[in-house]
């Protein structure tokens, strides 16, 4: 599994940040519930799938029932990630209907499954913002105590937005040397602009004598 230090070095300073990652996300939940979460980033390369991934196993190792849907649907990651396969995943979910059943595939972390994206559509956007999605949410929303989804970069196209309005927060990756100071402000203004629920932000590549105890 690729890029899973959660896995390969569950005592590694980078590991214990996606543990603290995940008690903040917990206390930024006390007085409002944050059971679905879209994860995105300011551009393109900046970490968040893989960022995404290691939270969910280390969410999924504190005992939970862990979702993690790829609804990046123009450039999916999480099956190379796991190594699943992609043939069936949330864009035949959305096109079959709530009644049919989801094609969740499960991980070797107990109580983490993933929905991949499957084919990818012509209209992302479209499929983000329609009805059929928001019955699959609430499908998915039985079948885990907590749903991550692994969105586009916000500030490339619309899909993040949209999505953002149908989940109970956002958490925005940037990526330290690289993420452009701009492109971050943008990342927020457009988040804010349909009052989306943005619960932080997570500072990924940054050396670990930098300062800042490791990797955030």
């Amino acid at each position: 599994m690729q890029g899973l230090i959660t896995i390969s070095d569950p005592r590694s300073p980078l590991s214990e940040a996606y543990r603290t990652l995940r008690t903040n996300l917990d206390f930024a939940s006390l007085d409002r519930a944050l059971k679905t979460l879209a994860v995105t980033s300011a551009g393109v390369g900046e970490g968040k799938s893989t960022t995404l991934a290691n939270l969910a196993v280390v969410s999924a190792q504190a005992g939970r029932k862990v979702l993690l849907v790829d609804a990046d649907l123009r450039r999916p990651m999480l099956h190379d990630i796991f190594g699943l396969s992609n043939s069936a995943g949330l864009t035949t979910a959305i096109r079959d209907g709530a009644t049919a059943e989801l094609p969740l595939q499960e991980t070797e972390i107990p109580g983490l499954m993933v929905l991949t994206s499957g084919p990818l559509p012509p209209n992302p956007a479209e499929l983000m913002g329609s009805r059929r999605m928001e019955e699959v949410i609430a499908t998915l929303g039985r079948h885990a105590d907590q749903i991550f989804f692994d969105t586009p970069p916000v500030v490339a196209v619309t899909d993040a937005a949209v999505l953002a309005t149908k989940v109970d927060g956002v958490l925005l990756v940037i990526s330290a040397g690289k993420t452009r100071r701009e492109n971050a402000r943008s990342a927020v203004q457009r988040l804010k602009q349909i009052n989306a629920r943005m619960v932080g932000t997570v500072l990924t590549n940054v050396p670990l004598g930098a300062g800042f105890g490791g990797y955030y």
